[in-house]
């Protein structure tokens, strides 16, 4: 019996993924940049860069985007300086709401992300004059739920506005991003 409904689910997803690949169009699509103001969760809102590439789509409406960002935060008080970064190597899905104008595009959206966060303090000690640092990274993984609007400025270039949101063990992150994609090839 448990070997018979294990050949029908192989025969139900391998029928139900033909229609679903027959209407993807994965490949490297377009190229970009983005610069946004990063707010992390407990410490003073930053700029951060990044670069991105859709990656198509994996069904109607469903777009895919590989992406790369970094923000760097210092702070210094009295003696102390204090840094933090954090480089995200990650992925997010995007739905794309139907529209009546095809230059206006909306879109929702969901991704994971991995987190390499780099953290390190300095200090003189002032009636020494001795200089000690530490530092430490850690490796996290994290959710982006978020939104925007990516708008055709002509056949080749695209300006993309988007809020997101990540999940970020300790480190919560709100994002506001603008950027510019080119499509490959053109």
């Amino acid at each position: 019996m448990n070997r018979k409904l294990w050949l029908l689910m192989l025969v139900i997803c391998t029928v139900a993924a033909q229609p679903a690949m027959a209407q993807s169009n994965l490949g490297f699509k377009r190229g970009g940049i983005a610069v946004s103001m990063v707010s992390p969760e407990n410490i003073d809102a930053t700029f951060g860069v990044g670069v991105f590439a859709d990656m198509g789509t994996i069904a109607p409406r469903w777009g895919l985007e590989s992406r790369l960002d970094w923000w760097s935060h210092s702070e210094s008080f009295f003696n102390v300086d204090a840094s933090v970064t954090d480089v995200t190597l990650g992925g997010r899905t995007k739905y794309q709401f139907p529209t009546s104008n095809p230059n206006v595009q909306p879109f929702m959206g969901a991704g994971l992300g991995i987190h390499f966060l780099s953290m390190e303090v300095g200090a003189i000690d002032p009636f020494s004059g001795l200089a000690f640092s530490t530092s430490a990274s850690e490796t996290r993984l994290g959710l982006d739920v978020g939104g925007g609007v990516t708008t055709a400025m002509n056949p080749s270039m695209n300006f993309h506005a988007e809020a997101w949101y990540g999940l970020v063990s300790d480190f919560n992150q709100f994002s506001l991003r603008v950027g510019l994609s080119r499509a490959f090839g053109q």
